[in-house]
């Protein structure tokens, strides 16, 4: 028994040996010997191929191939699906790769817009995105200046079956001469892809141009060379929008309705499976998600058991009402990954609960959304409301507290949401000076803290208390002259003695505007501090709010010549600001109002119970000011100013209260400050109102012990 299957055993063993055999001659006579046609001969050296190639047994269920890039060989499911989709053209792309960081260095950051093709239309939304770059201080009209070019061509709607879609925008791009296969381009881009996928192709070979796209995935996303941008609509405001509606930081935080939701449900396709399960977690009472079918021409066709009875109760709620009174929003992916109930949550300090797998969420690469919203997952739906019923309450202020920061920083115009993806792109540019996550997820934010002034938080009047630190204990008085210097009694050289005379006082700046030559030295009164004497070159109004390198200390205290101060009104002016190194402190205060018989705003300097602004005829503000005055005002303002030989200071108050989202702080005196040429302080607040950028509204503050009446805020001496 043993010996027969020995004998099987060996039997078998040799009948296997041979086939191997067999079969390997066979393919090494072949290898030696190609048919004809074969592409595959002996490799150099005689090398033969050590393994055979396997028939592809899904080949029969695999679509015809594409030749590669050089014409032959196979092709990767990533190849095929690069050379087929514009959008993925680039996807390895990154800074350093795509980008030409030359003429940046060169010529700083600087944007060129294409100018507008003749006969091409653009939607308002693009119209405001273009505006926005053009009156921004990046804009360039020199292409050999440029850094960055945008396209005049319309690219945010590539839906074909829009009718903003723009047609052969292929061949229009690559005609560009500037073009460069999209090298140091931006594309904005809102919609893409069209029914009933809708992919993110915008349709056309976007090169090597980075894009700033709303709903883009984390998978097509290129980090470190896209902006993931908000959806906005066409009635999204081009300039300044409305403010946040948190009016009040009620403790406890909570609202009529835990978390809320109304909108379209899809019956059928993408983006249906999350919104067709809301009805799961409804119960009618703070938990409200509301759905309707009653959208698109053809809804009745497909409308199932639980349509009637959705729209019936849909009906019954509005959502405004909803929203103003929702602790938590509901985000869930529509269509697209991007939704409109975003920025709506967003606005009405309703903490957002996002249901959107694999959404780069707006401006991720700076914002940090995990302090403003909730990071939900479709697949866990039913676990939400007890997620968000375990929020601690000071948890939930501090997630509305950033919904209305992040608002109103970055989301509330279009023209904000230009400015952020320029400033994210400029500052990969420059790395050695870009903003660190506290400058962007803290007040005032990204766009007021520029980091050409510096790279040290403690050189801005923001983040002292974040550093532990305090402003220097030291002011430079800038006194502005524009009248000659004919008599040793003249008010201009007694308040440059009693402002000496400052136990804080370090030096003292004389601009000097008159259109007469300069004064000699021994005109001046000898002082205990420096005296320094600039002439100004242009001598216009806003020369005045130049950062010059003379100003050592972190206070200026800006003097017009005519001002009458005594030394104890200076040091008690002073000492308030250093509780207060953000705002404007200072003796003069004016009121700006609307005048509703003129329909336009006005101007006052009546003694009220209230005031909007502490003009810089005498006041401390920080000397950072004087930097974003020069380099982040519209150059038309500033021309306005210098027109009308007046109103900087109004213009300076309009600056510090849009950054700080607080007023000025008047500190009282013994005299009475008059003030001329109020018929030109009227245009310029009326210009100044009507650039959104600079709309500014007082508040009302009593918390910090001083007293407060009205809209005004007062520390008596």
């Amino acid at each position: 028994m043993q010996a027969k299957k020995r004998y099987l055993t060996l039997l078998s063993a040799g009948t296997c040996l041979a086939l191997l055999l067999y079969l390997g001659g066979v393919r090494l006579r072949a290898a030696r010997h190609p048919p004809p046609g074969s592409r595959h001969g002996p490799r150099p050296g005689g090398a033969e191929r050590p393994w055979p190639r396997f028939p592809d047994a899904l080949r029969p269920f695999a679509p015809a191939e594409r030749p590669g890039p050089e014409g032959g060989g196979r092709v990767s499911p990533r190849q095929r699906r690069d050379s087929s989709a514009g959008l993925y053209r680039g996807r390895r792309c990154r800074m350093e790769s795509c980008f030409d960081f030359a003429q940046c260095r060169k010529n700083g950051f600087k944007v060129y817009v294409y100018p507008q093709q003749k006969g091409e239309k653009i939607a308002e939304s693009y119209q405001n995105v273009l505006a926005a770059i053009e009156g921004s201080r990046f804009y360039t009209s020199d292409p050999g200046q440029a850094c960055l070019f945008v396209l005049s061509l319309d690219t945010l709607d590539r839906d074909q079956l829009s009718p903003q879609y723009v047609h052969n925008l292929r061949s229009k791009v690559q005609s560009l001469h500037l073009w460069n296969n999209g090298r140091n381009h931006l594309i904005f881009n809102l919609y893409s892809g069209t029914w009933p996928d809708y992919t993110e192709d915008v349709g056309f070979d976007i090169g090597q141009a980075m894009l700033a796209k709303a709903s883009i995935s984390t998978e097509n996303f290129r980090p470190n060379f896209d902006v993931s941008i908000p959806l906005f609509s066409k009635d999204h405001p081009r300039t300044g929008g409305e403010k946040g509606f948190l009016r009040f930081n009620t403790i406890p935080p909570l609202r009529k309705y835990m978390l809320v939701f109304k909108g379209k449900r899809y019956l059928t396709g993408i983006g249906s499976d999350t919104r067709n399960a809301l009805y799961h977690v409804h119960n009618g009472e703070d938990v409200v998600l509301l759905t309707t079918c009653k959208h698109g021409k053809d809804w009745q066709k497909h409308k199932d058991s639980r349509c009637d009875r959705d729209n019936a109760e849909y009906e019954k709620y509005d959502y405004r009402e909803m929203l103003h009174n929702a602790t938590f929003c509901l985000v869930p992916r529509g269509r697209r990954l991007g939704s409109f109930r975003f920025l709506e949550a967003l606005q009405a300090a309703c903490v957002p609960v996002m249901l959107s797998n694999g959404w780069e969420l707006p401006f991720s690469e700076v914002i940090d959304w995990n302090q403003a919203a909730i990071i939900g997952d479709e697949r866990l739906l039913l676990q939400i409301p007890s997620t968000i019923r375990s929020i601690h309450q000071d948890k939930i202020l501090a997630l509305r507290q950033q919904t209305q920061f992040l608002w109103e920083a970055y989301f509330s115009s279009v023209e904000k949401i230009v400015l952020t993806t320029l400033e994210i792109i400029q500052d990969r540019i420059f790395k050695h000076i870009s903003r660190n996550s506290l400058i962007w997820n803290k007040h005032p934010g990204g766009l007021f803290v520029l980091p050409q002034y510096s790279s040290y938080l403690g050189d801005f009047p923001y983040y002292y208390a974040n550093l532990g630190l305090k402003p220097l204990s030291t002011f430079t008085a800038v006194i502005h002259a524009v009248t000659p210097l004919v008599s040793q009694s003249q008010p201009v050289l007694k308040l440059l003695v009693a402002v000496a005379k400052s136990q804080y006082c370090a030096q003292i700046i004389v601009l000097w505007n008159c259109d007469k030559p300069l004064p000699a030295k021994h005109r001046w009164p000898a002082t205990s501090v420096p005296v320094i004497v600039i002439e100004g070159e242009s001598k216009v109004m806003s020369s005045r709010f130049l950062p010059y390198d003379n100003i050592v200390t972190d206070a200026v205290l800006s003097l017009d010549e005519d001002t009458v101060l005594s030394t104890t009104e200076v040091d008690f002016a002073f000492t308030v600001w250093q509780s207060f190194p953000e705002r404007i402190v200072g003796y003069p205060a004016r009121s700006h109002f609307w005048d509703n018989t003129k329909e336009r705003w006005g101007y006052t300097s009546k003694w009220t119970n209230d005031y909007s602004m502490v003009l810089t005829g005498a006041a401390i503000y920080h000397k950072y000011y004087h930097y974003l005055y020069t380099h982040y005002l519209p150059a038309s303002l500033k021309s306005m100013v210098d027109q009308l030989a007046n109103c900087e200071d109004i213009l300076m108050n309009f600056l510090v209260s849009a950054v700080t989202k607080l007023p000025p702080i008047k500190v009282t005196q013994k005299k009475q400050y008059k003030e001329t040429m109020m018929g030109q302080m009227d245009l310029i607040i009326n210009l100044c109102m009507g650039s959104a950028r600079m709309s500014y509204k007082p508040f009302s503050l009593g918390s910090y012990g001083y007293s407060t009446k009205g809209n005004c805020s007062c520390w008596y001496l």
